[in-house]
């Protein structure tokens, strides 16, 4: 919609500059319509979302996913984004209610149809435990997180021994195995019994982490790590120097959570992380026949728990399928003639770009668009002029019949403050457009200089 918006504003701010319309009025009057066009949302298309319960947020997600490859199956992956998100609920310390998307993992697994995708309440990590001697779960997690090796300890390069008795040979090897251990000894005192690194660990530490009945993951991704820490309140440990030039691993790096577990989903092993202590997570499992399926499933899913969020933080919706631009467009008309400035010119043009939104979207779907707008600017004007019509302001198009609709009765819904930013983010990118476009018109001798 952005780019859209912003590229029908500029033709037609090229249009009213043909007419001797200096690039000051215009830019004043489309800053003036943007204004007038988030108040009239605020006031008039917005609906609260407390008053119209889950099945707002479900329709949301639906609605984004719709026209992605996600958009025959909106029924499973809506609900599932809106558990997630839900999900991840959390308050921060000036009491804001915030739903960060990056709590929710997204793992892909080739094999089976997208429906066979899962929705897990914990994070999800596409790793395995490192022997099969040790558990595969437990409860009351402490989680030690690592960026470095636990494997058997090796001189650094350059460094050169000279042994003169033999026998001092295996005192050495000893030794470097009696570092290992006392490195993997400093972390289970501490109280670790699930130990996550984004190193490798070899078969004599493996040996240690068995014999204290303790979990180990290696190969880990570091993202993975940063979110684990976030989540349980741990800390990733890049080294266990400390300040006094010792080695000690600190109780407080710890993250803690209920359960740690590896469990069989889809095809794979995976290891899941449920009740974390300091946020909630959630993870989500998607089936697909290749990486390139995969890929753009990921990327509709996370666009769809994108909307959710705004959703669930705004509080607000508006209806989609090209109503909130229509009742804009005949809105802004009229507020374009109760001036006698010739902004009046620019915010005419304004509302007729806002038309190319719903437009496009009768050309997408094979609709006559001419028709189509039309009709949608009747139900709007009406609703505009008529109280008693007042219900046309939801007037919305439907791509499926080629008629048009209430689209908050349909479920076509979009947050409240997409729309908004989408308004003032293309009016900005045309401003700044015109503005350059000024400083050329202004020094005509520095248009080939290669400068702007």
């Amino acid at each position: 919609m952005l780019v859209l918006v912003a590229a029908e504003l500029l033709k037609r701010a090229n249009e009213l500059a043909k007419q001797k319309i200096h690039p000051t009025s215009i830019i004043t009057g489309y800053r003036m319509a943007c204004r007038e066009a988030v108040r009239y949302i605020n006031t008039h298309l917005t609906t609260d979302v407390s008053t119209l319960g889950r099945a707002s947020l479900v329709n949301a997600a639906k609605t984004s996913m719709s026209s992605k490859i996600l958009g025959t199956m909106t029924d499973v992956f809506a609900e599932m984004c809106v558990d997630a998100v839900l999900r991840i609920k959390t308050v921060n310390s000036a009491g804001d209610t915030k739903y960060p998307i990056k709590a929710i993992n997204i793992l892909k697994a080739h094999g089976k149809s997208a429906k066979e995708s899962q929705f897990i309440e914990g994070f999800a990590l596409n790793c395995t435990v490192a022997s099969q001697q040790m558990p595969k779960s437990i409860k009351g997690a402490k989680i030690a997180l690592l960026d470095f090796n636990l494997q058997k300890h090796r001189m650094g390069l350059g460094v050169n021994i000279q042994v003169k008795d033999p026998s001092k040979i295996e005192e050495i090897k000893k030794r470097e195995m009696d570092i290992t251990k006392e490195k993997i000894n400093l972390i289970l005192k501490a109280g670790a019994n699930v130990i996550l690194t984004t190193k490798g660990i070899d078969d004599l530490c493996l040996k240690y982490f068995v014999e204290a009945g303790a979990i180990a993951v290696r190969r880990c991704k570091k993202e993975d790590l940063r979110r684990i820490a976030k989540a349980t309140g741990g800390k990733l440990v890049i080294s266990l120097a400390d300040l006094e030039g010792g080695e000690g691993f600190d109780v407080n790096h710890l993250g803690q959570a209920e359960e740690f577990a590896q469990e069989r989903v889809a095809d794979d092993e995976l290891c899941i992380i449920r009740g974390c202590k300091s946020s909630r997570c959630a993870s989500i499992v998607l089936r697909g026949a290749n990486s390139l399926m995969l890929d753009e499933m990921d990327r509709s899913l996370h666009d769809s728990l994108c909307v959710v969020q705004r959703t669930l933080e705004s509080n607000a919706v508006v209806p989609g399928g090209g109503a909130v631009e229509a009742a804009l467009s005949i809105y802004l008309e009229d507020f374009a003639t109760s001036l006698g400035s010739r902004e009046q010119l620019a915010i005419a043009e304004f509302a007729e770009a806002l038309l190319v939104i719903p437009k496009t979207l009768a050309v997408n779907a094979a609709q006559d668009a001419t028709d189509l707008v039309a009709k949608l600017r009747a139900h709007h004007y009406a609703a505009q002029t008529n109280a008693a019509q007042k219900e046309f302001r939801f007037t919305g198009l439907n791509l499926t019949t080629g008629k048009v609709h209430n689209s908050m009765q349909a479920g076509i819904m979009e947050p409240a403050v997409s729309k908004v930013k989408s308004i003032k983010f293309a009016v900005e990118a045309a401003i700044s457009i015109l503005r350059i476009d000024d400083v050329i018109r202004l020094n005509p001798k520095q248009q080939g200089d290669g400068g702007h």
